[in-house]
């Protein structure tokens, strides 16, 4: 095999902390090669080196067989490779090609020629598949075509080797299948692609070759066809994963929380929640199904006091908290796992055992007097961090600095330990590998078993299906079903996501089964 790059025996170390330990990873031309590992593993930080974001300590690069030194991204961009990041880095209030071409602009006369550059980005584009509007805004399209913004930034510098970090970790079910068909077709025009991530599917269906590294040190390449998820997943965590969490029946009594006729508008003051009812009972996992912007995030923010209600009210434990202080509805006895980590769950450059000490850091004993305890925060820090597998160097390193799946396990750590009645997880998994998946999982039924009431928002609908007891189905800001997961599919379930009745549903998947039969 002709390789276009080789990180031959890669050492990267922060401090005492060895990152990248002695990997190899080699790339051939014309080829998707897939980079599994647990959160933290080391995957990203083994792709800043070959980007030139980070210097190694040891080994070499090799770039079509010739030795380089990556110094900064410039050089990277030199030698055609390109990196499309997990977390976006665009200007919002650019349109597409002003964000294309920052660092990089064309002029005619000395004057800036956005017209012409437009045009480059038009044309690459529609070469691509990619469907972008050269003078859109960021702030007025998709995440998922954001995303191909940052594809289009690397081809537009001539990229011929493509970096994928997480590209998969914020898109809806629809813009994945969309974003394989991209990769292949970049495959078909000569590109060769390294693909960080850790949905064992999607590695499945799209890569050829798979590396595989675990806490730093490198395991092993494997021909994707030739391995199965299992395998994977085992390689990538070292022990045997279970993909379908095991729980016993739910044994749900009074109810904790309380939603009646909520009504929720956004900044336009267009109702994003209309009218909805919704309770969650002790003991039980009430998992709300619905596409992405169908009222779910507004729902949460309502409840939890990070949005005004318009109309309704919203009860814990029969006390109305309608539009309470997020202090109080926490104090009130709910517990949130936000959505997005980073803008409502952390203090990105705080230390991590700050952050583990948010909700409480004023209540004994991490406070006495009104004056902080910080060797208290640290010894409750230090807890979490062992009891839930928060993989860093300690409740001083800055919260920024660890992986997202760290990110978040202390923040489950701490509105865990809160004890609350109510737990609110929104999308709990959202980026996370198999092993994370499967701890988070256990501890959501845990909650459930010790007689509190979860409140599960997924757009995973395998998610939805293994944790729930029940799931209510939301509908353009409506929960228009409530069904039980062990009597419904997830065909049934998408349909009713889709807005129709279980009537039409059924009377779909009937008209569907005749024509198989048929064919």
């Amino acid at each position: 095999m002709e390789y276009v790059i080789e990180m031959l025996n890669i050492r990267k170390e922060f401090g005492n902390f060895v990152a990248n330990d002695n990997i190899t990873l080699q790339l051939g031309k014309g080829e998707i090669h897939a980079l599994l590992g647990e959160n933290g593993a080391g995957k990203s930080t083994l792709m800043n080196v070959l980007f030139g974001l980070y210097q190694p300590e040891g080994g070499e690069i090799r770039v079509r067989g010739k030795k380089v030194d990556i110094t900064d991204p410039n050089v990277a961009n030199d030698l055609g490779i390109g990196m499309v990041h997990q977390h976006f880095m665009l200007v919002e209030n650019f349109t597409v090609t002003e964000n294309i071409i920052l660092g990089n602009e064309p002029t005619k006369g000395g004057s800036l020629n956005i017209s012409a550059a437009a045009k480059k980005v038009a044309e690459l584009s529609r070469q691509y598949g990619l469907n972008v509007d050269p003078y859109a805004k960021i702030e007025d399209i998709s995440v998922g075509m954001q995303q191909r913004v940052e594809i289009l930034k690397t081809l537009y510098r001539g990229a011929e080797i493509l970096i994928f970090d997480e590209p998969t970790a914020s898109l809806t079910p629809q813009e994945i299948t969309e974003l394989i068909a991209i990769m292949r077709k970049l495959i078909t025009e000569g590109k060769s692609i390294i693909l960080i991530t850790h949905k064992l599917q999607e590695i499945m269906d799209v890569s050829d070759r798979v590396t595989v590294i675990r806490k730093g040190k490198g395991i092993g390449t494997v021909i994707t066809d030739e391995s199965s998820p299992e395998e994977l997943a085992s390689l990538m965590v070292g022990r045997q994963v279970v993909f379908k969490t095991e729980k016993g029946p739910s044994h749900p009594t009074e109810e904790v929380l309380t939603v009646k006729d909520l009504v929720v508008t956004d900044s336009r003051n267009v109702e994003k929640v209309k009218r909805l009812n919704l309770n969650v009972r002790r003991g039980e996992i009430v998992g709300i199904a619905g596409i992405d912007g169908n009222g779910q995030s507004e729902l949460i923010e309502a409840i939890t006091g990070l949005r005004k209600v318009k109309a309704g009210t919203v009860a814990i434990n029969g006390k109305d908290i309608t539009n309470k202080r997020p202090r109080q509805v926490t104090e009130s006895g709910v517990g949130h796992i936000p959505q997005d980590r980073h803008k409502h769950g952390l203090v990105l450059d705080f230390p991590i055992g700050h952050n583990i000490a948010l909700q409480t850091y004023y209540q004994k004993p991490l406070s006495k007097g009104g004056i902080i305890d910080y060797k208290a925060i640290d010894r409750f820090a230090e807890g979490i961090i062992e009891q839930y597998d928060v993989r860093t160097q300690g409740p001083h390193e800055p919260a920024r600095a660890l992986s997202g799946g760290n990110q978040q396990k202390a923040i489950i750590g701490r509105e865990v330990e809160r004890d609350p009645d109510l737990l609110i997880a929104a999308l709990p998994t959202r980026g996370l590998d198999v092993g994370a998946i499967e701890f988070i999982h256990r501890r959501l039924i845990e909650q459930r078993d010790n007689g509190k009431a979860v409140l599960l928002v997924s757009f995973e609908l395998d998610e939805v299906m293994n944790v729930s007891d029940r799931i209510a189905v939301i509908y353009d800001g409506m929960i228009i079903d409530t069904v039980i997961p062990s009597e419904t599919d997830e065909q049934e379930l998408g349909l009713l996501m889709a807005g129709h009745s279980r009537k039409e549903a059924a009377a779909i998947q009937a008209e569907e089964g005749d024509d198989k039969h048929v064919q």
